[in-house]
C-alpha cells in the first residue's frame, strides 16, 4: 500500500511538470511582433520550412539602399496550413513572392508574422477571404 501510494505521487508528480513545460512552452505573438502594424515585403523565397508548432519562410529582400536582406517570415504550424490547403511544396526556392505581415519589435531581426502573401508568377494567395484582393 505504501509503495503504491509513493509510485502515484512520483507519476503525479512527473505529469504535472509535464503539464507546466507544455503551458509555459507557448509565447504571445504580441511579445514578439507589432500586431497593429502592417508591412509589406516583396522578395525571393530563400527557404520555406513546414513544420510544427509554427512555418517559416525566409525571403531575400532588396533594400532600397540595393542591400539583399534575408527576412524570417513565422507563419502558422503545418497541421494548421495543411488544413487549408498548404502544402509542403507549395512554395519552392525562387518563387517571387510579396508578403504582408505583421512587423517584429525589434527591426534589426528582420522578421514578420504572416498575414497575407502572394506569389504573382500565377497568382496564388493565402490569407485573403472569398472576393479579397491583395492590395
Amino acid at each position: 500500500m505504501k509503495l503504491r501510494l509513493i509510485v502515484l505521487l512520483i507519476a503525479a508528480s512527473a505529469l504535472t511538470s509535464l503539464l507546466a513545460v507544455q503551458v509555459s512552452a507557448h509565447h504571445s505573438f504580441a511579445a514578439t511582433y507589432f500586431e497593429d502594424k502592417q508591412e509589406k515585403i516583396e522578395g525571393d523565397l530563400a527557404q520555406f520550412l513546414f513544420r510544427n508548432p509554427h512555418s517559416f519562410v525566409h525571403i531575400d529582400v532588396k533594400e532600397a539602399s540595393g542591400e539583399v536582406v534575408r527576412y524570417a517570415v513565422e507563419w502558422g504550424g503545418g497541421g494548421q496550413l495543411g488544413r487549408q490547403g498548404v502544402a509542403r511544396d507549395t512554395l519552392k526556392v525562387g518563387d517571387h513572392v510579396i508578403i504582408v505581415g505583421n512587423p517584429g519589435r525589434n527591426p534589426e531581426d528582420h522578421r514578420l508574422r504572416m498575414v497575407r502573401l502572394q506569389r504573382p508568377s500565377d497568382g496564388y494567395t493565402w490569407g485573403t477571404r472569398p472576393g479579397e484582393t491583395f492590395d
